[in-house]
């Protein structure tokens, strides 16, 4: 009989997921017979309505998905059971060195800034946290992940917004220099997990999954970033392995995917203190609607 396949999205593709990238890419997935379709969530489509129509089994998403539209009743909304990520993992990037990088220095300036919910609420909060003025900072909204690339080398912006590996590409290429970690600057939140349906979570493969899962993680805290970055090679088809593995490095030192596979009530708790402050959200919502215990 052959492995079992599980159909994986992803909200967006970057060394920042590694823990979930490398359940495949490292063979954590076979090991425990089963194999996985991967792949990024399509343009205009919604993980929650694929979840519910069965067409995927597991999707990296936030806690902060569910919010919204429990504030508009929708109900039967996935279930979040497994952290990926304990801190924001997007980046500063100048167009020069800057090693006495202050936030205020954002004030007055043009910044290609991810417009993604989460993305935004963070690096507002962050900004804020860091004594910056959100107000006085210029953002300039240039579209998806690459077409903010393309207009940060095409000269827009004083500074730009970015996961991994994409800041290590723009280093290595001379054009920008990493001056500043929005995830270092403010507290451990519950940035990004794992969602599925309760049904899902209560089959073997999703136990099967979560074994392979917490090795994958483990190991992609603890191993040398150029063997990670060896095993992902194919995930990242254009990225060399010298910027891949600048990238996991820069990950395994902010301690993003350390700690309990858990989905914390602290750091849920300091998610919601984000979107509050950022006017995202209107209430506080129980972590017990939102978050379960991995299978």
């Amino acid at each position: 009989m052959g492995a079992e396949t599980l159909r994986i999205l992803v909200s967006r593709h970057s060394a920042f997921y590694s823990p979930l990238i490398s359940t495949l890419a490292a063979g954590f997935l076979r090991d425990e017979g089963l194999d996985a379709t991967y792949g990024v969530l399509p343009k205009g489509r919604h993980g929650r309505d694929m979840i519910r129509k069965d067409e995927i089994d597991i999707m990296q998403a936030a806690v902060s998905t569910n919010w919204g539209p429990m504030e508009k009743g929708e109900s039967d909304l996935p279930a979040h059971f497994a952290q990926v990520n304990q801190r924001d993992g997007f980046l500063l990037i100048a167009r020069k060195p800057d090693p006495a990088f202050d936030w205020k220095k954002l004030e007055g300036s043009t910044l290609v800034a991810d417009h993604g919910g989460q993305p935004l609420a963070m690096l507002e909060f962050a900004a804020s946290w860091n004594g910056a003025d959100w107000n006085r900072i210029q953002l300039i909204d240039a579209g998806n992940v690459e077409e903010m690339d393309a207009a940060f080398r095409a000269g827009r912006g004083d500074y730009v917004h970015q996961q991994g590996p994409a800041p290590q590409q723009l280093e290595k290429d001379g054009i920008g220099y990493i001056v500043a970690s929005v995830g270092e600057a403010m507290p451990p939140v519950a940035f990004s997990s794992l969602m599925a349906s309760r049904a899902f979570l209560a089959t073997d493969r999703a136990w099967a999954f979560l074994r392979s899962y917490r090795k994958a993680r483990e190991w992609a805290a603890q191993a040398s970033p150029g063997e990670i970055a060896r095993a992902e090679s194919s995930f990242f088809p254009q990225v060399g392995p010298d910027v891949l593995a600048a990238a996991i490095a820069r990950y395994q030192t902010l301690g993003c995917w350390q700690g309990e596979v858990s989905i914390s009530r602290e750091h849920y708790e300091a998610a919601l203190d984000v979107f509050l402050h950022c006017g995202a959200i209107a209430r506080r919502h129980p972590y017990e609607e939102v978050v379960v215990s991995p299978p």
